[in-house]
């Protein structure tokens, strides 16, 4: 098969940059997400088995048939996914990514993400905040009214509100919070109040009452990462639209399970290329070390992928009070990451490199050329099930996962060397 690379990955990428998100609404998982079930829980990264799985990816996986009434303690749960009563699959296998262990259940609200240039759509769930929380392994009673409350009383109101709108463009938000001091992933606090601010007289009209309309507003500006989930969809959606090119060695897609972390590229379909996960290097909160930490975990990597987080590290300096380094760490992260694109974002823009365009577009050329692999900031997650969020940190993928995926491509086109 004869194949112009480059010319694949042009197009591939400019479809990503073209992309034009926007959150049109929030839904029931059941009713929005493609060939979700009742029997089936969604986790992030590439496909895993029960056995196989992480701690925090087992105590999400609970916590969630907790939240659906189909269990009342972990032996409980743990049976129903052990017996196959229970499925597990990716969230990308659904269109879907979710943050940390990304565990979507099918009563879970979802937002829901349009592409407008190019008709895609992705979906990711609700985001609780820091700490001991589902995505992060918890699934404690304190845990189960935060969820309940989030999805019986914020949910609809969310949803009214962001109907009443008639949509939010996440890339413009993107970036504007860019210019604000946010990477679009570990740091979301100004995205977060742009989020809180187009969306609170919506809210207003749309609660019952002013109580629960002051709760919902509290609970969304209160968080830091309230928008990183629909971000998360954005991106997954942009990502999307420069998969399946042709001959493309772009990366479209890197996830991490907890126990692998995978990759798929624009050119190879719906193939998974796998590695153990690493371990995260990072700032611990007080009482934990890097002992008590679980490998990389979570889809939120679908924002490296689309050209933020550690990418735009250097429009975000004061990230690395929360994930560890220096400002001048933060300037060199995304610089690095140019060595290894194949563009320059035309949407987002860098203040302090002269509104220089975000590294996008991953090639596996370039990686396994130069041995730089992509950086990623993640939190990171205590190793055992039910104790939750323990520091944040730096991670990236071993090159041999990118060896592997452009000997596999090689392979597929009929390259010789």
């Amino acid at each position: 098969m004869t194949v112009n690379i480059d010319n694949a990955n042009a197009v591939a990428v400019e479809r990503m940059i073209e992309a034009r998100p926007v959150l049109t609404g929030l839904g029931k998982a059941l009713d929005t997400v493609p060939d979700m079930h009742q029997d089936l829980l969604l986790h992030a990264g590439p496909p895993i088995a029960w056995e196989d799985a992480s701690g925090p990816l087992r105590g999400a996986l609970i916590g969630a048939l907790i939240f659906e009434g189909r269990a009342e303690e972990e032996k409980d749960a743990a049976q129903l996914i052990a017996s196959g009563e229970v499925r597990l699959s990716p969230c990308h296998h659904h269109n879907a990514v979710g943050p940390m262990a990304g565990v979507i259940s099918p009563s879970m609200a979802v937002y829901e993400v349009e592409n407008e240039t190019h008709g895609n759509r992705a979906y990711s769930n609700l985001n609780e905040g820091y700490g001991k929380v589902l995505r992060y392994g918890a699934y404690s009673e304190e845990v189960q009214e935060r969820l309940r409350w989030m999805h019986d009383v914020m949910a609809p109101v969310l949803g009214a509100a962001i109907e009443a709108c008639s949509g939010l463009d996440i890339r413009a938000l993107l970036a504007e919070a860019l210019h604000m001091g946010d990477e679009g992933h570990n740091r979301n606090k100004a995205g977060s109040v742009l989020f809180t601010k187009l969306l609170a007289p919506h809210i207003a009209m749309a609660a019952p009452d002013p109580a629960t309309a002051a709760a919902v507003i509290d609970a969304l500006g209160e968080n830091a990462l309230s928008v990183l989930n629909p971000v998360m969809a954005a991106c997954k959606a942009m990502a999307d639209a420069g998969h399946g090119v042709e001959g493309s060695t772009i990366v479209s897609t890197m996830a991490r399970n907890g126990t692998e972390f995978g990759i798929r590229v624009s050119g190879m379909g719906e193939r998974w290329f796998t590695s153990p996960c690493p371990q995260p290097v990072g700032l611990y909160f007080p009482g934990f070390s890097a002992e008590d930490g679980n490998p990389d975990i979570g889809d939120s990597t679908i924002t490296e992928t689309a050209g933020l987080g550690a990418f735009a590290m250097a429009a975000a300096p004061a990230i690395v009070t929360f994930v560890s380094g220096t400002p001048q760490d933060a300037l060199n992260a995304t610089l690095e990451m140019y060595e290894i694109t194949a563009a320059e974002h035309t949407a987002f823009t860098i203040p302090q490199l002269d509104f220089r365009g975000t590294p996008v577009g991953i090639d596996l050329r370039a990686v396994v050329e130069t041995g730089i692999t992509p950086r990623v900031n993640t939190g990171i997650a205590h190793k055992e099930a039910g104790v939750g969020q323990i520091g944040a940190g730096l991670v990236r993928p071993p090159t041999e996962l990118f060896t592997e995926a452009l000997i596999a491509f090689a392979e597929q086109y009929g390259f010789q060397e």
